[in-house]
């Protein structure tokens, strides 16, 4: 088989992403901190999962810029402010209080990935399932197609923020603010809902967070059931801890930021096994 041609939408990938690597060269430059991050739990900024063209590895760039410039010609969705939370959802009966009594939730994070997000719709489609995906702006900008198709298969999208900055308490408020709001912006310029919820990078919380996310509209969700599959600790463990969910418990996993085989390879057979025990998978 012979080579495809590269079309408009390689190119705009392409330019994507060599502007992901810039935003975090300038992140080097400007936090002045270095080092390998991996995951939500712990992670870095713009994924090489992103701009080294889907390579499957963990090998974060270095921290996140404090201020991502923005990317020109976005829409600026309105907003309508909610009441200020002190501490972010960690079941899903605080967030849904007429959900069933035996639903739980799972959140996928740090995404969308080109390789790695399709292979998971594809896994809930085939259990019939829906999920709420955190996205992080710079991913979703990336990839807008991946975007569009986790919308319509019905899951929720949420706000992960820009570049997944950390520790993201740390900053101003003005930088909290445009974290969020241009991630609200790409969501909706790749043909999404605006995004209702807010996982910050790696749960870190503050009042400043949960005051910026209210001004946008936004509820904050954490979550109590965290397999570490970002630092892919083998099948085994990211199964026993996902199959140990109970009800309204609110299961965290990822689809962007690195090598996310292991988390695929737990979720087909924690899918079926937990929807075997009874379980209603709901989203947030």
């Amino acid at each position: 088989m012979g080579m495809r041609r590269p079309d408009r939408a390689d190119d705009e990938r392409a330019v994507a992403r060599r502007q992901l690597l810039t935003w975090a060269a300038t992140g080097a430059a400007v936090l002045g901190t270095g080092g390998a991050l991996a995951g939500c739990s712990s992670s870095g900024s713009a994924s090489a999962d992103s701009a080294n063209g889907d390579s499957p590895n963990d090998s974060f760039s270095p921290a996140a810029p404090t201020d991502p410039p923005a990317v020109p010609g976005l829409p600026v969705p309105s907003a309508t402010p909610v009441g200020v939370r002190s501490k972010p959802v960690f079941k899903v009966h605080d967030l849904l209080p007429t959900a069933p009594s035996n639903a739980v939730a799972l959140t996928i994070d740090d995404g969308p990935s080109r390789l790695y997000t399709p292979q998971v719709l594809q896994l809930l489609r085939k259990y019939d399932i829906r999920a709420t995906f955190s996205v992080v702006g710079s991913e979703a900008h990336a990839n807008k197609d991946v975007i569009r198709q986790i919308a319509a298969d019905g899951h929720v999208l949420a706000n992960h923020t820009m570049t997944h900055p950390q520790p993201f308490s740390h900053r101003s408020a003005a930088q909290i603010r445009q974290q969020l709001t241009d991630t609200q912006s790409v969501v909706v310029d790749a043909g999404a809902p605006v995004p209702t919820l807010f996982r910050s990078p790696g749960g870190d919380w503050s009042p400043t967070v949960f005051q910026e996310a209210a001004r946008l509209g936004l509820t904050p969700i954490d979550w109590d059931v965290d397999p570490r599959d970002w630092a892919r600790p083998g099948v085994n463990k990211i199964t026993e801890k996902l199959l140990a969910a109970k009800p309204g418990d609110i299961l965290l996993c990822h689809d962007g930021g690195g090598d996310r085989s292991q988390t695929l390879d737990a979720l087909r057979s924690v899918l079926p096994a937990l929807k075997a025990k009874g379980y209603a998978f709901v989203t947030l």
